[in-house]
């Protein structure tokens, strides 16, 4: 014969000790797992250009706008999320897991560590991202003259360069 409750289980935390620990600490990896999937989303972007372009006539005109039998050279960049931010959210989670274990004397002394981490890694990914687009965008690629190779100064992303022909169309 199945056993019937008398009364639904409370939606109170458990009579566990230190039950307020643990889901702070599910509540900072939820924020590490959110964080991440956002600098995932927002930390790409990409940027391309072409000096030069088409003649009236179907041939190619290059930087200065003379007339060329070659087609300029057209360059993209692709911005992509670095590894870098994943590895600081991972060493944050564990850094304040470990301090917790290490000195935290109370209950309320382990949440305030576990909180602190959880805003620490929302500042540093939004932090990362934003100084990431702002380095992408003022990549310079107007003083590209299609001719040589395409240098730029360090961004905080990773960043892809494809120099191609300008495509037919």
């Amino acid at each position: 014969m199945p056993e019937i409750l008398d009364r639904r289980p409370s939606a109170a935390l458990s009579t566990l000790p230190g039950a307020a620990v643990l889901l702070r600490t599910r509540r900072l990896l939820f924020w590490a797992l959110g964080a991440t999937f956002a600098y995932a989303v927002l930390g790409g972007a990409s940027r391309s250009y072409c000096p030069g372009g088409f003649t009236g006539d179907g041939g190619f005109l290059d930087a200065a706008g003379q007339p060329t039998d070659a087609a300029p050279q057209c360059v993209t960049l692709s911005l992509q999320p670095s590894g870098i931010v994943f590895a600081a959210v991972a060493i944050i989670v564990l850094a304040a897991i470990s301090r917790v274990l290490r000195s935290a004397a109370t209950e309320t002394a382990a949440i305030r560590m576990l909180d602190r981490a959880a805003i620490i890694i929302v500042v540093v990914v939004a932090a990362w991202t934003l100084i990431t687009q702002v380095s992408f965008a003022t990549i310079p690629l107007e003083g590209w003259d299609g001719t040589e190779p395409f240098y730029f100064p360090f961004t905080f992303g990773n960043v892809r360069v494809e120099v191609t022909p300008l495509p037919q169309g």
